[in-house]
């Protein structure tokens, strides 16, 4: 079924780690996926955190990362042009990609500005508070465009649920009266931006060479059917181990753990 697979794109929270712990089997199971000549890319919607932090906490856990995450940050980024001005009510992730793209990022700390804004990109994090959502708000009924890095409106933590990027997204969304454009998963921005790491000048993108894993089907499984690719659900995440799946989303394997994941790969190569 995966013989093709060549890329496994994996989500981060709920399939490799809660809050940074490590799910049972998951960093051994990265290393049976990679020993089989796949590569793995950490596609996450968790803007908050820089690509650097995010590749050292992996390290931390014995995940080798580097030049292997890819953040809704980096998405969001791509809506950015070089020289826009940008006001980042998020996490340092986001200003460090802002800023990568060529464009001026300003943080957000809930002080009022006259000074004109082109777009305000929204994501997750943990400072957010009425003077924020005022100043956002404010900035996007001026006319700056609104940017979501992702949709999620809670994220997994190894106490439960928390409310995630889209819920702080939804309430700037409200104040300001404006639809936002999502960058992250399940969105075409994110789909675009994988599309371009996995091509080349000699080879373009081929839907069948990667598998989507993820625990949240309403993003990864819809992300999947974006890129055109095939969807693996694991329920170590926000899926209880008989919740029902949305029939619409098509799921190619539904399994409880990524450590299932990696040996119904090596299945496959034997």
């Amino acid at each position: 079924m995966f013989s093709r697979v060549r890329t496994v794109l994996c989500d981060l929270d709920g399939v490799v780690w809660l809050a940074h712990q490590p799910i049972a089997g998951s960093v051994d199971a990265i290393a049976r996926i990679r020993a089989n000549g796949r590569r793995v890319l950490f596609v996450t919607n968790n803007s908050m955190a820089t690509i650097a932090d995010q590749e050292a906490a992996l390290q931390q856990v014995g995940i080798s990362a580097r030049g292997d995450v890819v953040s809704s940050s980096m998405a969001a980024a791509g809506l950015i042009a070089s020289g826009e001005r940008v006001l980042v009510t998020g996490g340092p992730g986001i200003t460090e990609a802002v800023e990568r793209q060529g464009g001026t990022a300003v943080l957000n700390v809930g002080v009022t500005t006259n000074e004109p804004f082109d777009a305000v990109v929204v994501g997750l994090h943990r400072d957010f508070d009425y003077f924020r959502l005022t100043v956002a708000a404010t900035a996007v009924r001026a006319g700056a465009r609104l940017i979501g890095t992702n949709g999620d409106s809670t994220y997994p933590t190894a106490d439960g649920l928390a409310p995630g990027g889209g819920a702080i997204l939804a309430a700037v969304a409200a104040a300001s009266g404006a639809t936002p454009q999502i960058a992250g998963k399940p969105c075409r921005p994110m789909a675009t931006l994988i599309n371009e790491m996995l091509s080349s000048a000699d080879e373009s993108f081929d839907p069948s060479s990667v598998l989507m894993v993820g625990d949240r089907p309403e993003t990864d499984g819809l992300f999947a059917a974006e890129l055109r690719s095939a969807f693996v659900l694991v329920r170590s995440g926000v899926m209880a181990p008989n919740q029902a799946v949305d029939p619409a989303i098509d799921v190619a394997l539904d399994l409880p753990d990524l450590a299932a994941l990696a040996s119904a790969l090596e299945e496959v190569v034997r």
